[in-house]
C-alpha cells in the first residue's frame, strides 16, 4: 500500500511540475521558441531577449526601450492559418501585452519597425484586459471576457451570447505569476482561453477586413516601464475544414532580373488564389526550404520552383515529401524544378509527378511553343489554343509506358530545337532522331496513394505571368493539384498591371526603357 501510495504522489508530483496545460499538448504541438535565443523571431534587440528560458521583453527602463509606439516580436519563419496556439505567460503590474495571430506587419514608416496590425487576445498585469480578443489598429476591441460576438460588413462586433460574468473569469487569472493562454483559430473563429477557461470568442463574418492567415508577434505596449515572459509556446496546424492548403516553396535567387523569379512569381500566384478562388488558401515560403517546423502540417499540395539537379532544395527533404505523399498530398514541380539526377531522386520525382528531367535525355531550349490543341482535362478549363515564348523543356523520362500518366500542354518543338550541340541539357541524339514527333511540355498523374502531381516545364520568363492562357493554365494546375475543384470556366484573375510584376524581384530592375515598353506593348496584345 505504502509503494502504491509513493508512486501515485511521485506521478501526481510530475504531472504538477509541467506547466498548466501542457500535459495534454503533445499530439501535433511543436515549440516554435527554443528556449534558449530568438533564433526565427525578429524585434528591437534593446526590448527583447532570452531570460531563465523564457521569451523577455523589458521597456521603459532606459532611452533605448523607452517606447513611443507600440512595438512586436514577430515569428519569421511562417505564418498561422488555422491553428491552436498554447504558451505559458507572466507579466509585469503595471504592464500591457498581447498576442498578435493571422496578423500583418506595417511597413510604411521604415522610422518605426517591428510594428504589426491584427487579431490580438490580450493579456496585461491587473488583468483588466487579459483574455479579450483586441483588434491592433483593426477595429478595436472584437470580444470582451465572457463574449461571443459576429462581426458583419459594417465592421463592429456585436454580442450573440454572454456565456460568463467578466469578474468571474478574471478570478481565474493570478497577478504577476504564470498563467496559460490558449487561442484557437478555425475558419473564421477565434477563441481565447486562460488557465483553461473559455475568456472570448469571435466570428469574424466581415468580408472586406477578415484575415484567414498571417504573422504571430508578441506586443510591448507603451505607457509605464514593464516585463512580459512567455514560455513553452507550441504551435499547433489544424486542417482547414473549408479549403485546400498550398504550400508554395520558393528556392533561392538564381538567374538574372525577371528569369526563374521564385520569389515574385509565387507571391502573386498566392495573391491571386487567396483573393479569387473559394476553396483554397496559399501559403508562401522564400528563399529555400522552410524552416517553419509546422508548414507542411495541414498541407494539402506542395508547389516547389527552384533551380533543379543536384542543388534541387528538396532532395534532402525526400523522405519528408514521400510521407506527405503517402496521406494523399498532392505535389507540383514548376520549370527547373522538373529536374533532379538520376536514380533515387528523379524516381521520387517520378513517382510524385509521372515525370522528370532527366540529364543527357532531356532537353531545354527556348523556343515559341504552339499550343494548337488541348486535352479535355480540369486543368486546361477556360484555356484556349495558344502560343508562347519560354524555356521550355522537353523530352522527359516518364513512367513507363506512360502508365497514369497525362500529357496537358503538348507540341511538336521546332527542328532545330533538337539540333543543339551533344551536352547534358542541351541535346543527345535520340532527341534529334525524332524530329517530328510531340513533345509534352506539362504532364499530370492521379497516384495510387490518391494524391495528384504535375510536373510543368515553363517559367523562365517573369513577364509571362501577363499572358492570359499561361497564367490560368498554372493557376487551374495549382489548384487541380491541391484537390480543389478547378472552375468550369478555369480560374480567373485580372492580367497584373507592371508594378505587379515588377514586385518582389530577386534583383534590381536592368532593363532599358525599349525593353520594357516591348514587354508592356506584347502584353498589351496578350490581353486585347
Amino acid at each position: 500500500m505504502r509503494k502504491t501510495l509513493l508512486g501515485f504522489l511521485t506521478i501526481l508530483a510530475l504531472f504538477y511540475s509541467v506547466p498548466f496545460g501542457l500535459a495534454a499538448e503533445t499530439d501535433g504541438f511543436v515549440p516554435i521558441f527554443n528556449g534558449k535565443d530568438l533564433d526565427g523571431w525578429d524585434g528591437n534587440p534593446a526590448i527583447w531577449s532570452v531570460e531563465d528560458g523564457c521569451i523577455t521583453g523589458v521597456t521603459g527602463t532606459n532611452d533605448d526601450n523607452k517606447l513611443t509606439y507600440n512595438e512586436f516580436l514577430i515569428w519569421r519563419q511562417g505564418e498561422v492559418d488555422d491553428f491552436v496556439l498554447t504558451f505559458d505567460f507572466k507579466l509585469s503590474n503595471p504592464g500591457n501585452s498581447g498576442m498578435q495571430v493571422r496578423s500583418w506587419e506595417d511597413v510604411s514608416d521604415p522610422e518605426k519597425p517591428w510594428r504589426v496590425y491584427g487579431y490580438q487576445p490580450d493579456f496585461d498585469g491587473d488583468a483588466t484586459y487579459t483574455g479579450i480578443i483586441y483588434g491592433e489598429n483593426y477595429r478595436g476591441i472584437l470580444a470582451q471576457r465572457g463574449q461571443e460576438t459576429v462581426i458583419g460588413d459594417d465592421h463592429k462586433p456585436k454580442e450573440v451570447k454572454r456565456f460568463a460574468e467578466d469578474a468571474d473569469i478574471k478570478k481565474q487569472i493570478k497577478i504577476e505569476d504564470w498563467n496559460h493562454y490558449e487561442i484557437t483559430a478555425q475558419g473564421d473563429e477565434i477563441t481565447a482561453k486562460v488557465n483553461g477557461v473559455m475568456t472570448s470568442k469571435c466570428t469574424d463574418n466581415d468580408k472586406e477586413m477578415r484575415r484567414r492567415s498571417g504573422i504571430v508577434a508578441i506586443q510591448v505596449h507603451v505607457g509605464p516601464a514593464m516585463k512580459v515572459q512567455i514560455k513553452n509556446l507550441l504551435l499547433k496546424r489544424l486542417p482547414l475544414q473549408d479549403k485546400k492548403k498550398i504550400v508554395l516553396i520558393g528556392g533561392p535567387r538564381s538567374h538574372g532580373y525577371g528569369m526563374h523569379t521564385h520569389t515574385a512569381s509565387f507571391k502573386l500566384v498566392a495573391d491571386w488564389l487567396n483573393k479569387y478562388t473559394n476553396d483554397t488558401l496559399c501559403a508562401v515560403y522564400t528563399n529555400g526550404w522552410p524552416k517553419d517546423p509546422t508548414a507542411f502540417d495541414n498541407a494539402d499540395c506542395v508547389v516547389v520552383f527552384c533551380d533543379g539537379g543536384g542543388g534541387h532544395i528538396a532532395i534532402p527533404h525526400i523522405d519528408q515529401l514521400r510521407k506527405l505523399m503517402a496521406k494523399g498530398v498532392g505535389v507540383m514541380m514548376f520549370h527547373y524544378a522538373v529536374e533532379m539526377p538520376a536514380g533515387r531522386e528523379g524516381d521520387f520525382l517520378r513517382d510524385a509527378t509521372g515525370g522528370y528531367f532527366e540529364l543527357n535525355w532531356s532537353v531545354n531550349p527556348f523556343f515559341n511553343a504552339e499550343i494548337k490543341t488541348l486535352c479535355d482535362h480540369p486543368v486546361t478549363r477556360g484555356v484556349v489554343p495558344f502560343s508562347i515564348d519560354d524555356e521550355w523543356y522537353y523530352h522527359m523520362r516518364f513512367r513507363p509506358d506512360m502508365k497514369g500518366v497525362t500529357p496537358i500542354l503538348s507540341c511538336v518543338p521546332p527542328d532545330n530545337t533538337r539540333e543543339q550541340p551533344f551536352s547534358a541539357h542541351g541535346g543527345n541524339q535520340t532527341v534529334r532522331d525524332e524530329k517530328g514527333n510531340t513533345e509534352h511540355l506539362a504532364w499530370c498523374v492521379e497516384r495510387e496513394d490518391g494524391g495528384r502531381g504535375l510536373g510543368f516545364t515553363g517559367g523562365h520568363i517573369h513577364w509571362n505571368w501577363a499572358h492570359p492562357q499561361f497564367r490560368k493554365f498554372v493557376l487551374n494546375a495549382i489548384v487541380w493539384t491541391a484537390g480543389a475543384e478547378v472552375p468550369a470556366n478555369g480560374v480567373d484573375v485580372p492580367t497584373p498591371t507592371w508594378e505587379e510584376l515588377e514586385a518582389n524581384q530577386d534583383y534590381e530592375p536592368n532593363m532599358s526603357p525599349a525593353d520594357i515598353q516591348h514587354w508592356k506593348d506584347k502584353i498589351k496584345k496578350w490581353n486585347e
